[in-house]
């Protein structure tokens, strides 16, 4: 298995994306209360750019891809977290709607990504 020769992780555009979806995550909760609810979804949105940097650094396309798949997994979590956020009255529906929208933009570019890698 050879090395996945990409560009650096800081590079690509869902790395940036996903980047940016946790700094959202951290802003949109920093006055709630709920630790366990903000410790949660703050975590579950670090891990998909944590896991598109572990799996860059991969020796495999096989493996790199799997970080995908565990960082597209974590897209799902966020989602999900933001819509029990909106029921709870923690976020509303506009600002909702947007992190929505982002996850599912990051969640297909992530799906994209590791079926470019398991056809190499």
């Amino acid at each position: 298995m050879s090395k996945v020769n990409l560009k650096d992780f800081e590079d690509m555009k869902v790395w940036q994306d996903a980047q940016d979806l946790a700094v959202a995550i951290y802003s949109d909760f920093a006055q709630i209360r709920d630790f366990s609810f903000c410790d949660q979804i703050k975590r579950a949105g670090v891990s998909i750019s944590n896991n598109i940097a572990e799996g860059s650094e991969r020796r495999s396309s096989a493996d790199f891809s799997r970080f995908l798949d565990i960082a597209k997994g974590s897209t799902g979590e966020v989602r999900s977290m933001y819509l029990l956020g909106e029921r709870l009255n923690l976020i509303d529906k506009s600002r909702l709607a947007d992190r929505r929208e982002a996850c599912l933009e990051i969640s297909k570019q992530l799906a994209g990504f590791a079926k470019y890698l398991r056809n190499k």
